[in-house]
């Protein structure tokens, strides 16, 4: 062989050898750490991960031709790691954890199938032996599971057995009363319950035109036949219904002030309150007051094993929400909200100022008066003790403490002699409230609750130029007692119980010069005894709740019966009918003496029935509701009755003729609610219409018959939402009739130096149009850490809504129209972290 063979034989063993190392070398594999390092270079990523994690794992190399997402596609498959994408350029790591389970119904042992069981990153659905399987990130991710009928389990992984597939019991909903019917209402996380009730879980929640903050209050005015007639929480009507009329209960505690801002934002801290029932008709027998509706939150109930929280922060307050494990049977939750002026004043924040101070006293005053140094805050803050000594046994305690301030200063310059005087409003509440459950056995149980709530409104009008200084006050306290059992027997349960409750008013009027005083004071007991039964057969295709309510109030010797039914039949797989009745009565009421009470900012003040002047408001209403749902569609069609007796002219808001009128009546509803929508994968688009004819009847009026205030014939509201697992958008528009008002009479506006109107409520304002619009964004920051950034604007094309107005004589003795419009455009930008 000569050189020249020899070299080319060199040669090629070399490629041969060099080839063969390389195959060797792929087939061991390089560390994963280095092809990381290669990607993070390459791609400008970041990629987090337990120290341990990646100990001994070794890949092949990676073509460097391939995108990010291929390369880590190849990755998953060949390490069975999970890359999960948390930010731009931001990525972790983790080992999947395999979770199976068999789903039972803990009662009959009989297999769950067709059940929903979603993690973070995707969802299976149980099969016809109840089994299912499903990969999650860590055990610290969230699992849901949910069954029509049954009560949702929502737990972190760790609670459940991740080392073999063990049988998850189910517990029905029905033995704590209503199964769910209809899921998903609007959106995810609003159902609605068997006895006509809507529920809104916010743990579930995902969003609304709008909101970008699970405000109980302002979701609650997403549902048909519920709005509010000035665009605050603080004046919700349901059904035609002024605010007053609605009992709003805080962990069954009752609430006499629902906002933060004068109206504009709920008092109620989103972070603490789970869960939000809304009743318009059919009321549960166990509860009173509510001639119009009822909306009942709910905080958590069950102990977290881990400490967890959230802090967050928008343009308009910061809050933050913490929930501490104390011990195996105890923990302790807080949770803390506050207005951000103080440190930064928003565009926001100003929007919502000028609303609520629009044509008071401290938006305008006389032309040598000057208005400075306005200042305005509020928090709310709540405290809950959960104490579980057994299974049997759950102890709460809740404290609730919201407040509102106001201050500003008047300055009058006259004869180059310069004088200042501050006028001040406040708005707090301050609730307590302990509960005692005992599960005796699995048929029967006892709870007994109590409450103390105390509400204070308080004003001082410093008349600067007429040297005087005007005093104002209301307050509410109010005492509880409430007891309850529970029997199931067969397949009916059956309960009963007592309630006590003493009610204390107070209206105080206090002017300097010329001196004069006035304090009302009035106290209410009553006593109360009521009972029901709920049945729902096998096949839960039909259920019924009749029951009913026998009040006593001591200070009349007047007894009061009050039935109450819920009845749901199915028809057929697609399709049932509701018929829903309730007999109510309530001894408060808010009135309105003069549109510059408490500054003319929160004039409505809280008085007890003397049941004489100021009669007991009693109400009968019956409705009968169809309800069809197949494939994604839902079709909820409801018509109802209702008639309320017992109201004041004061307590209606009028504000133009008859505001000074007082004399009572009722009024009288005949309405419609219709919903249509239609879900698909990640998309839910509704649309919901109200049709209403509310007319007043005054027997001393010379107009004995005309509509109501609240008479808002047509209302429709169009929305959207898209969810995923990382993001939330939603869209809506909201359309209604202008509320009715009464005008000067034309051509003879002033008769004997008072305003001469025409026809009552034979006008109306112009009507409403609102387009809003809201995102949330979640991202993963690590198996701990996790966040939310959401964005929102109210009222997208800044449409001037007129919400009110009322007149006044001038200077010449002309009227003068003084208009009240809702908020314009305004944009809202939250940040949030939960822990």
């Amino acid at each position: 062989m000569n050189r020249t063979n020899w070299l080319y034989f060199f040669l090629c063993f070399c490629a041969l050898w060099s080839q063969e190392m390389e195959a060797q070398s792929s087939r061991e594999g390089v560390a994963i750490t280095q092809i990381l390092d290669s990607l993070s270079s390459q791609f400008n990523v970041q990629f987090n991960y337990k120290s341990d994690l990646l100990n001994g794992v070794r890949v092949t190399t990676l073509s460097r031709k391939r995108t990010l997402k291929e390369n880590l596609k190849n990755l998953e498959l060949e390490t069975a790691l999970q890359f999960t994408k948390v930010g731009a350029s931001v990525y972790i790591i983790t080992r999947p954890i395999t979770i199976c389970g068999y789903l039972k119904d803990v009662e009959t042992t009989m297999p769950l199938g067709n059940a929903t069981v979603r993690g973070e990153m995707s969802n299976v659905v149980s099969d016809a032996n109840g089994y299912f399987e499903l990969k999650v990130a860590s055990v610290n991710e969230i699992l849901e599971i949910r069954h029509l009928g049954f009560k949702t389990i929502s737990r972190k992984v760790g609670f459940f057995n991740t080392t073999s597939c063990a049988v998850i019991p189910m517990y029905e909903e029905g033995q704590q009363l209503s199964t769910i019917v209809l899921t998903d209402y609007l959106v995810r996380g609003i159902d609605k319950k068997g006895d006509g009730t809507t529920l809104i879980d916010f743990s579930k929640f995902t969003t609304l035109p709008g909101l970008i903050e699970t405000d109980v209050l302002y979701a609650a005015q997403s549902l048909p036949g519920i709005m509010s007639i000035d665009e605050t929480v603080s004046n919700i009507n349901i059904r035609g219904g002024s605010h007053d009329q609605n009992l709003i209960l805080w962990d069954d505690i009752k609430m006499y002030q629902a906002g933060h801002f004068f109206g504009l934002i709920s008092s109620f801290n989103p972070q603490i309150t789970k869960t939000a029932a809304i009743i318009t008709n059919g009321s549960d027998a166990s509860y009173t007051d509510g001639v119009s509706g009822t909306i009942e939150m709910k905080t958590e109930t069950t102990l977290q094993k881990d400490f967890s929280g959230g802090v967050g922060v928008n343009f308009i307050s910061t809050d933050i929400f913490t929930d501490i494990p104390i011990g195996e049977h105890a923990s302790l939750q807080i949770a803390g909200r506050r207005s951000i002026d103080d440190i930064l004043r928003t565009p926001t924040y100003d929007v919502y100022f000028d609303r609520v101070t629009q044509e008071t006293e401290i938006d305008m005053n006389d032309a040598n008066v000057t208005n400075s140094n306005q200042d305005f805050d509020f928090y709310d803050t709540s405290l809950r003790w959960l104490y579980h000594p057994t299974q049997k046994d759950r102890l709460r305690f809740n404290i609730i403490l919201i407040s509102n301030n106001l201050d500003f200063d008047e300055t009058s310059s006259t004869s180059n002699v310069s004088e200042t005087r501050t006028s001040s409003l406040s708005q707090n509440s301050l609730g307590f409230g302990l509960a005692y459950d005992r599960d005796w056995s699995e048929n029967f149980k006892t709870q007994i609750a109590i409450y103390n709530t105390d509400y204070k409104l308080n004003a001082i009008n410093a008349d600067v130029v007429q040297q005087q200084r005007f005093f104002q006050e209301n307050s509410v306290s109010e005492t509880s007692v409430k007891i309850k059992s529970s029997y199931l027997w067969d397949k009916v349960l059956l309960q009963a119980g007592y309630q006590f409750t003493e009610t204390e008013v107070v209206n105080v009027n206090d002017i300097d010069v010329p001196r004069f005083l006035r304090r009302d004071s009035e106290v209410l007991r009553e006593n109360a005894i009521f009972f029901q039964a709920y049945f729902q057969n096998d096949t839960k295709s039909f259920s019924m709740r009749p029951g009913g309510r026998l009040s006593y109030i001591d200070e009349f010797d007047s007894f009061i019966f009050e039935p109450r039914l819920s009845l749901r039949k199915r028809i057929t797989k697609e399709l049932q009918v509701e018929l829903l009745g309730e007999f109510k009565h309530q001894n408060t009421s808010q009135i309105i003496n003069f549109q510059n009470d408490f500054l003319g900012i929160e004039k409505r003040r809280w008085q007890l029935t003397d049941n004489d002047t100021i009669p007991i408001i009693k109400s009968k209403q019956v409705s009968l509701g169809l309800q069809y749902a197949q494939k994604g569609w839902l079709l909820d069609a409801t018509s109802y009755v209702k008639e309320i007796s017992g109201i004041t002219t004061q307590s209606q808001g009028f504000t133009t003729k008859y505001e000074f009128i007082k004399t009572d009546g009722s009024y009288t509803v005949f309405g419609l609610d219709f919903l249509i929508r239609k879900q698909f994968k990640n998309l839910s688009s509704w649309l919901s219409y109200s049709y209403m004819d509310n007319r007043y009847q005054f027997e001393n009026l010379p107009e004995q018959r005309f509509p109501s205030n609240f008479d808002v014939t047509h209302a429709l509201v169009l929305g959207t939402t898209y969810s995923n697992n990382v993001f939330n958008a939603s869209a809506g528009l909201n359309y209604r009739t202008g509320k009715p008002t009464t005008q000067p009479l034309d051509g003879n506006e002033v008769v004997d130096g008072e305003i001469n109107f025409d026809v009552a409520n034979s006008s109306r304002i112009q009507d409403f149009f609102r387009v809003d619009l809201s995102a949330v964004y979640k991202l993963r920051l690590s198996p701990e850490l996790r966040s939310e950034i959401g964005a929102s604007i109210w009222n997208v094309l800044n449409t001037r809504n007129q919400i009110n107005h009322y007149y006044r004589l001038d200077s010449t003795g002309d009227p003068r129209k003084f208009t009240r419009e809702s908020l314009g455009l305004t944009s809202n930008v939250m940040v949030r972290f939960y822990f």
